[in-house]
């Protein structure tokens, strides 16, 4: 069943319904300006926001890496009963495991990274009231 608007969607009627049309229709320029939207209305927050939380990303990338690993498995064990079109799945299991040692390996020295970036720049700011 397919319903059908009785009248067409225009500026005005989106007004006298309380919303706005999203865009306008093609063709068709709005008789008058939507009204600006601001955010004047919104309380802002009492308290602060707190400091971005830091994950164990060794870990996160060592639990995907075995869901890999676990995944390649499977479909080594099930490779007569996948349609050859479907061996593709194996390589992509290769390819996961693959990245996932890389960024097992690289996690460790992109973080002593920032930390040393983050000691220079904290070096290099001037001492308060100095």
């Amino acid at each position: 069943m397919i319903f059908r608007r009785s009248q067409p969607a225009t500026r005005a009627g989106a007004a006298r319904i309380g919303r706005a049309l999203s865009t306008p229709r093609r063709g068709c320029l709005p008789a008058q300006p939507l009204p600006r939207v601001t955010l004047v209305g919104v309380a802002r927050p009492s308290r602060p926001v707190p400091p971005p939380f830091e994950g164990a990303d060794q870990l996160i990338t060592g639990i995907i890496t075995a869901g890999w690993a676990i995944a390649l498995l499977v479909l080594v064990l099930a490779r007569g009963q996948l349609p050859a079109p479907d061996h593709w799945w194996i390589w992509t299991c290769v390819v996961g495991i693959g990245i996932g040692l890389f960024g097992l390996a690289y996690v460790p020295q992109l973080k002593k990274s920032r930390r040393r970036a983050a000691a220079r720049r904290e070096q290099a700011r001037p001492a308060p009231g100095g």
